[in-house]
């Protein structure tokens, strides 16, 4: 059986996406939550060798996450902000689309102040400060993606605002957290939740009996999906400005 989501709670008296904002609690990671981190970095860099977008390993580079244990985030954002304006906050778990998505608009990208135990190296279903910073902060350095990640913050909020959140909840799942993209002739990684995976990284190129369309805002938008197991299909772009356009653009 699955766990259930563990979801933050807000302060009533602080203003909107900053209501769930909480401080990162670094010195109070255990020697074995940094080596949890170690692990996960060392095996998922050697995993995602020639499985991942070139932007991902430019900007893995760039922001220093693999300095030895979980980041500290006042020195991260020291490294990412000056790159392209944005910067990461600790939250206590999942926050609402509306505050997600707020957050996006204001190049704000929350991150989970937990690692996962030894037990779920492989794949876990919540999503922990490894797959929000080894997942996500390594595109958010290249400055075309980081532009279009602030534009589709602002669409999110328009469309959660006259009731299309489901709509705008799919384009994101199948591009930045699932999504696969046409590189060099292969097939990539894209989504922060496979390059943050080992078990599913693996299945979403290497398995047969998985599916793999070919990607559309439209078809994006219109297919539903799985937050409680591995993705049963995937959706492939046909290049990274494909998918740069999809998150700029108006919502199907």
């Amino acid at each position: 059986m699955f766990k259930t989501f563990h979801h933050a709670e807000a302060d009533p008296q602080l203003p909107g996406w900053q209501a769930y904002v909480v401080d990162q609690g670094w010195s109070r990671f255990s020697a074995e939550d940094h080596e949890t981190w170690d692990i996960l970095y060392a095996r998922q860099t050697k995993l995602l060798t020639g499985r991942i977008v070139r932007r991902f390993k430019e900007g893995l580079g760039q922001v220093g996450l693999g300095e030895g244990g979980i980041p500290e985030l006042g020195r991260l954002n020291a490294k990412l902000h000056p790159l392209t304006g944005w910067r990461c906050v600790a939250v206590a778990g999942l926050v609402p689309d509306e505050a997600f998505f707020a957050m996006l608009a204001a190049r704000v990208f929350p991150i989970g102040n937990f690692i996962r135990t030894r037990a779920e190296l492989d794949y876990l279903e919540e999503p922990d400060c490894f797959h929000d910073l080894f997942g996500h902060v390594p595109m958010l350095a290249d400055q075309a993606v980081a532009d279009a990640m602030q534009r589709f913050g602002e669409t999110g909020v328009e469309a959660i605002a006259v009731g299309e959140g489901d709509k705008v909840a799919r384009l994101y799942w199948h591009t930045i957290e699932f999504g696969l993209v046409r590189e060099d002739g292969a097939v990539r990684i894209l989504g922060a939740g496979l390059a943050s995976s080992f078990g599913e990284a693996l299945k979403s190129l290497d398995d047969p009996t998985i599916e793999r369309r070919r990607f559309s805002p439209e078809a994006a938008a219109a297919t539903p999906y799985r937050h409680d197991a591995m993705q049963p299909l995937y959706l492939v772009a046909d290049g990274m400005d494909a998918v740069v356009a999809a998150l700029e653009g108006p919502l199907p």
